[in-house]
């Protein structure tokens, strides 16, 4: 028998699926239709819906508050990868950095030498100074590569 965390996951992705790559839904009520706390829909999106998984996930609070899945696949427009980019503006741990990269080159966006530096360049032995500053710079330097290899600039 999966886990709770398991069929949440597996809705979110047929929905995503069904349609086509972007989903819109109120965290309440799909809590409500699992019978589970809101806390468990977050816990899903924090750890499966993840930006180096392919996944921007945003969210608005509120009384009217939803969020919205959207999947980064090899055609995405500009403006879907511009919001990947925006996403590199806080803390980006070395896992995270790698997965994006990964992922990246997986879906032949980036090329292996691109792939190659872009690791080397977010090290944590090459940035050489302590946590947090460490994953904050790791991911101003992600989103600049990001921004030079696919010619977007935050406006």
């Amino acid at each position: 028998m999966s886990s709770l965390s398991d069929q949440i996951e597996r809705y979110l992705r047929k929905q995503i699926s069904k349609y086509q790559g972007k989903v819109k839904i109120k965290r309440n009520q799909l809590a409500e239709n699992f019978d589970c706390a809101p806390s468990q829909i977050n816990y899903v999106l924090d750890t499966r819906f993840t930006i180096e998984k392919g996944y921007v996930v945003e969210s608005q609070r509120g009384g009217g508050g939803f969020i919205r899945i959207i999947r980064v696949t090899l055609d995405s427009n500009k403006e879907v990868i511009q919001e990947v980019i925006n996403k590199l503006d806080h803390v980006i741990t070395q896992k995270e950095a790698h997965g994006i990269i990964k992922r990246l080159y997986d879906n032949e966006l980036i090329s292996e030498r691109e792939s190659y530096l872009m690791e080397k360049a977010v090290h944590r032995n090459v940035l050489g100074i302590s946590l947090p500053e460490r994953d904050y710079l790791r991911g101003r330097i992600l989103k600049n590569m990001l921004e030079v290899i696919f010619k977007v600039k935050e406006d």
